[in-house]
C-alpha cells in the first residue's frame, strides 16, 4: 500500500513547484533562487546521509548522478523558472512541460527498446487532451508577449527532464537514493552558481513569501518529491512513471484556484476528469497480466 501511494504523494508535491515559483520569483532572480535552494538541499542531504550511514557510490556512478542532476534539476528547473520570470504564463509553461510523458515514452521506445501497448499509447494521448482542456481553457481572453528566450527555456526544460528520466533508469539503478541525490544537487548547485554570478545581480528582497517558498521548495520538492521520483524510476517503466506527470497541470490549476483565486470552470473540471482517465488507461495492466 505504501508503494502504491508513492506516485500520488509525488504528484501532489510536484504540482506545487509552479506555485512555489510564483511566490518566490517576484523577490529574487531565478538562477540565484535555485543556487540558494541547492545549497540548502545539499546541507540537508549531507545530514541525512550521516544519520542513515548511506553508502557513497564509486566515481563512475557519482558521475552518472551528476549528469542526472544537470538534466532533471539544473536544465529542467532552470528552464521553468526562467520562462516564468520572462512572463510566460505558468499555465502555458505547464502545458509545454506537460508533453513530457509523450516525449519520454517516445524516447524509451526509440532508444531503450521499451514496448508501448496500444492502450498505453491511447492513455498518453487522452492525458494530453485532458491537460489541453485544463490549461487551454484558461488562455481564453489572455494576452501576453511571447519572449523567444522564454520559449527556448521551456523547450529545453521539457527535453531535459525527458532525457534525464531515461538516463536515471539506465545508469542510476544501483546508486543509493540519498548519496545519488546529493551528487545530483552538487552538479546543479555548481551550474546555478556559475549562471547566477555570470548573468544576475543576485539582489534579494527577503519577503515572507520568498522565505516560505524557499523552505517549501527545499523540503517539499527537492527532498521529498525528488526522492519519490527516483524511487518510482527505479521500480517502474519510465513511460508509466512519466504518465503521472499528466496529473500535475490539473492539480496545479486547482491549487492556483485555491491560493490565488484563479478561475476554475466546468471545462477545467472536465479536463481534470479526462486527464485522470488517460493516466488510468496508461497504467492499467492488460487483462492477461492480472491473472
Amino acid at each position: 500500500m505504501l508503494i502504491r501511494s508513492v506516485p500520488f504523494v509525488f504528484v501532489l508535491l510536484w504540482s506545487t513547484g509552479f506555485i512555489g515559483a510564483r511566490f518566490a520569483l517576484p523577490w529574487i532572480e531565478p538562477f540565484n533562487l535555485l543556487f540558494i535552494r541547492m545549497l540548502m538541499t545539499l546541507a540537508v542531504f549531507f545530514l541525512l546521509i550521516q544519520f542513515f550511514k548511506a553508502k557513497w557510490p564509486p566515481l563512475n556512478e557519482a558521475g552518472h548522478q551528476m549528469v542526472v542532476g544537470l538534466l532533471i534539476h539544473a536544465l529542467y528547473l532552470g528552464g521553468v523558472f526562467v520562462a516564468i520570470k520572462l512572463s510566460l504564463p505558468a499555465g502555458i509553461t505547464a502545458l509545454v512541460v506537460g508533453l513530457q510523458p509523450l516525449l519520454t515514452a517516445l524516447f524509451a521506445w526509440l532508444f531503450m527498446g521499451q514496448g508501448m501497448r496500444l492502450q498505453q499509447a491511447l492513455g498518453l494521448l487522452v492525458g494530453l487532451l485532458g491537460i489541453s482542456l485544463v490549461l487551454g481553457n484558461g488562455f481564453v481572453g489572455q494576452s501576453f508577449v511571447l519572449h523567444p528566450a522564454a520559449l527556448v527555456a521551456v523547450i529545453v526544460s521539457l527535453v531535459s527532464i525527458s532525457i534525464g528520466t531515461l538516463y536515471q533508469k539506465r545508469f542510476g539503478g544501483q546508486t543509493d537514493l540519498l548519496t545519488g541525490s546529493f551528487y545530483q544537487y552538487l552538479s546543479t548547485a555548481l551550474c546555478m552558481g556559475i549562471l547566477a554570478f555570470a548573468f544576475e545581480t543576485r539582489e534579494i528582497i527577503w519577503h515572507s513569501d520568498l522565505i516560505f517558498a524557499l523552505l517549501w521548495l527545499v523540503f517539499g520538492l527537492s527532498i521529498s518529491a525528488v526522492l519519490l521520483l527516483m524511487l518510482m524510476i527505479r521500480l517502474g517503466e519510465v513511460a508509466k512513471v512519466a504518465s503521472y506527470f499528466y496529473l500535475v497541470p490539473p492539480l496545479t490549476a486547482i491549487e492556483a484556484w485555491w491560493l490565488f483565486d484563479e478561475q476554475l470552470t466546468a471545462m477545467t473540471l472536465l479536463g481534470v476528469a479526462v486527464t485522470v482517465t488517460g493516466v488510468y488507461l496508461a497504467l492499467r495492466r492488460p487483462a492477461s497480466a492480472t491473472r
